[in-house]
């Protein structure tokens, strides 16, 4: 479990199912050992070698299909990547819990320089996704913790104000519109819908059982 705080930006390679990762403040802050969770742009991998200089990771079909590891060479800013150590229980959760899971892929759409912010705009590729953005919700995008400043009506696309902090801190300062970025959507969100017995996105279910008046009387809510 991960909150979305970025500690470092690192240079990573990626080749036959593995990652390396180079980035010597991140070893020297955090002291990973081999076995360790690392959020890669969001990823949740498993530091395989550890060494002054980085850390290596296996990096799985599955990975690969869903993120932007399965895309090495779209852009620049696909070699610098966020990079943060598992949540302890005892720190404090500045962002929103994140996962490590990336739901899917997203296509920068807008990037604006503002007074003292950014916009970014992004757009979903699986659409079906776009149920769990919300105005002012959690979003992780290339493992960093946004807010959520407008959506579309059915979020599929969403924007979110990054401040300079972050701006700089992370890999958001190279992006460049068009670029594709690791989402993952609001995990209390998702949890939310599977226990009020909803469809996930990909459900195969020939009646998709979604909130509605008919659905809110049928469970007893009005």
């Amino acid at each position: 479990m991960f909150t979305g705080l970025v500690q470092a930006i690192g240079q990573a390679t990626i080749a036959l199912g593995e990652i390396n990762v180079q980035s010597p403040d991140f070893i020297t802050a955090v002291k990973p050992k081999e076995g360790d969770s690392i959020a890669v742009d969001g990823v949740c991998l498993t530091a395989t070698r550890v060494e002054p200089w980085g850390f290596q990771a296996d990096v799985s079909p599955e990975t690969r299909a869903r993120s932007t590891m399965g895309y090495p060479t779209v852009s620049r800013s696909r070699t610098m990547v966020n990079l943060e150590p598992a949540l302890r229980l005892q720190d404090r959760l500045g962002g929103h819990l994140v996962s490590g899971h990336v739901d899917g892929l997203g296509t920068i759409l807008v990037i604006e320089r503002q007074p003292r912010a950014w916009t970014v705009e992004i757009r979903w590729h699986d659409g079906d996704f776009g149920r769990y953005m919300a105005d002012k919700g959690s979003v992780a995008v290339d493992g960093i913790s946004l807010t959520v400043a407008q959506c579309s009506p059915g979020g599929t696309s969403f924007s979110t104000a990054v401040i300079p902090a972050t701006w700089h801190r992370t890999t958001l300062q190279y992006g460049k519109v068009g670029d594709l970025v690791n989402l993952e959507a609001d995990l209390l969100a998702k949890y939310s819908e599977r226990l009020l017995g909803l469809d996930p996105p990909g459900s195969t279910t020939t009646q998709k059982k979604t909130i509605s008046p008919l659905w809110l009387q049928e469970q007893g809510w009005i």
